[in-house]
């Protein structure tokens, strides 16, 4: 995002403004209508688990002023991964409280999956309507649009507190491995994010995230291939 491109000018390189222009638009749309979304979603699968407590504190909601986070924001412009105020969850109001919170936590990255496709969804259509012909902007605006979603999401399946994956992997350790885990969560957490930083888990992460978007484009198109227009 606009590190990249502040690198980029640094270093010299070409910047097209025009490009830059439509991702920054289609990050504040990520900003201000998608992660609302992603909180709504936690909230939401709350309540239909029994956890009323983000519904009682008006944080059911997709007003972007009620989840917007600064912090959040300025690292998704800058970096392209942020984050929004996070909706209050209590499991004691859970049934099965391992299994339901890791549902709770699944709903935000799939919200991000869904708006993805959808945008993909929208993209292809496009296409299809104009005959191919569609202005550079929007295409880029669409194409960033989808790869943030989708990078939100992988991001948030990261397995690390407090990401959503570390909650869903707690339903599937055990009592001891789960307790382990947390008592030295502060210690992988700073090793996790030294090695993202150093670029030793790059590799992997953006094979995942190019797998992932790959395949929400694939799912974009495939409702146009079935009926013959694509």
């Amino acid at each position: 995002m606009l590190f990249s491109m502040i690198q980029n000018l640094i270093a010299g390189k070409h910047v097209d403004f025009t490009d830059v222009v439509a991702e920054i638009l289609a990050t504040l749309f990520v900003i201000f209508c998608i992660l609302p979304i992603h909180e709504w979603a936690h909230a939401w699968a709350a309540h239909k688990l029994g956890d009323d407590t983000a519904r009682r504190s008006g944080r059911m909601s997709l007003n972007p002023l009620v989840s917007f986070d600064p912090i959040g924001a300025l690292f998704l412009l800058l970096f392209g991964f942020g984050w929004a105020k996070p909706v209050p969850i209590d499991s004691r109001y859970f049934r099965r409280p391992r299994r339901d919170t890791a549902l709770v936590s699944l709903a935000g990255p799939l919200s991000n999956f869904i708006v993805a496709w959808i945008g993909s969804f929208l993209y292809v259509g496009i296409f299809v309507a104009s005959g191919g012909k569609i202005p550079a902007f929007v295409q880029v605006f669409f194409q960033a649009y989808i790869a943030i979603n989708v990078a939100l999401a992988v991001f948030n399946l990261i397995p690390l507190p407090p990401l959503d994956g570390s909650k869903i992997l707690g339903a599937f350790l055990s009592e001891h491995a789960l307790e382990s885990y947390y008592r030295y969560q502060n210690i992988i957490i700073l090793v996790a994010f030294f090695l993202l930083f150093t670029n030793v888990l790059s590799a992997p992460f953006d094979w995942i995230d190019y797998v992932c978007y790959q395949g929400v484009v694939w799912l974009g198109e495939l409702p146009y291939h079935l009926v013959g227009v694509l």
